[in-house]
């Protein structure tokens, strides 16, 4: 998919993993994220009903039956899931979004209207990003035409009857000031459908201007800083933050990863208005950049009960985001079940 090839993130994410074990003195690191991950979670921190889960393709292409859309749905009901980002492109490469590229969305959209009823459809929307003068193969948001072309597409879904658009554009530089001209042009044509504004976010920086060395290293940079975090919200009205493929090796770092995650996005960074959702990892590939035995659904779950009830266990417009529905597991959905429900904690 769009942004989420595994073999790019592989080696991107690898030679950042190597950046951070330079600035970092590991022993220290691992320490912070482990006493970040220790503690007792809170009883409230627990679903919201504002959670989120992209789901594959084949859920407009014709490979998804009714079947399958039942079959989500025992798997939903009685969860948070309010919000199905479903992949409706990818963008071409100028920015447009051609319609042959989703032709059973009319069918997905009255399934979900009739089976679902008050679970949002957002077509979910990404490419490739370029930057270098002679760089291809990708969207290059410095294209003010391509830009245009984007907002038209988000206009094209939401005439489909879509209930919003989620845009996956990757990787995205800190401090991009294109992409905020695109928030900027897409938020006004989003809301006069009657659209919801939604974006996945890189994560943010674990210290400052830790950005730069990424993007040194790897010409693009794996996270941002958090007041680019920050620009991006108040552009949107949701933001779901990718919080794994982040090559920690046990557990105990990746939990603590997400609690401080779930803190810097909630750190004054987002206002009120805007959902924020941090990512569970619902898929179990091994490379460089992602180890499944460590990137669990468990510990991504209790990261976020840690980061939200240290930082803003009030804050109602929170919630969690299940990357991706075709490689989930029955444990996954237990995990996340047991840890986020309505009761977990009591």
């Amino acid at each position: 998919m769009p942004g989420r090839t595994r073999a790019r993130r592989a080696a991107g994410w690898g030679a950042l993993a190597l950046a951070v074990l330079v600035v970092l003195p590991v022993a220290s690191a691992s320490t912070a994220l482990r006493v970040s991950y220790a503690g007792e979670v809170s009883p409230d921190a627990r679903t919201r009903g504002r959670d989120a889960i992209w789901l594959g393709h084949a859920w407009v292409d014709g490979r998804r039956d009714a079947d399958d859309l039942r079959a989500l749905k025992r798997r939903m009901a009685g969860t948070g899931i309010r919000d199905l980002y479903v992949h409706t492109g990818p963008l071409a490469h100028d920015g447009s979004l051609p319609e042959k590229r989703h032709p059973r969305a009319e069918w997905l959209l009255d399934a979900v209207e009739r089976e679902l009823p008050g679970v949002r459809v957002q077509a979910w929307l990404g490419d490739r990003l370029v930057y270098g003068e002679g760089e291809r193969g990708g969207l290059r948001l410095a294209d003010g035409a391509a830009r245009r072309a984007v907002v038209a597409g988000a206009r094209q879904v939401l005439d489909a009857g879509f209930d919003g658009v989620h845009f996956d554009l990757e990787p995205l530089r800190s401090d991009d000031g294109d992409y905020l001209r695109l928030l900027d042009r897409l938020r006004p044509a989003v809301h006069a459908r009657g659209g919801v504004l939604s974006v996945a976010a890189h994560q943010i920086d674990p210290l400052p201007g830790l950005h730069h060395v990424s993007g040194t290293v790897a010409g693009h940079g794996k996270w941002w800083s958090q007041e680019y975090f920050g620009e991006v919200a108040r552009r949107v009205d949701q933001i779901a933050v990718m919080s794994y493929d982040t090559a920690l090796p046990v557990e105990s770092l990746y939990g603590g990863y997400v609690a401080q995650q779930t803190a810097l996005a909630l750190e004054e960074a987002a206002p009120a208005r805007v959902d924020v959702l941090m990512g569970l990892p619902f898929y179990h590939t091994d490379d460089l950049g992602h180890h499944a035995s460590a990137e669990t659904a468990a510990a991504a779950v209790r990261g976020v009960r840690l980061g939200l009830g240290r930082e803003a266990p009030e804050r109602r417009r929170f919630g969690v985001a299940l990357y991706v529905d075709f490689a989930a597991t029955e444990q996954d959905w237990r995990a996340y079940r047991s840890g986020w429900g309505e009761h977990a904690g009591r």
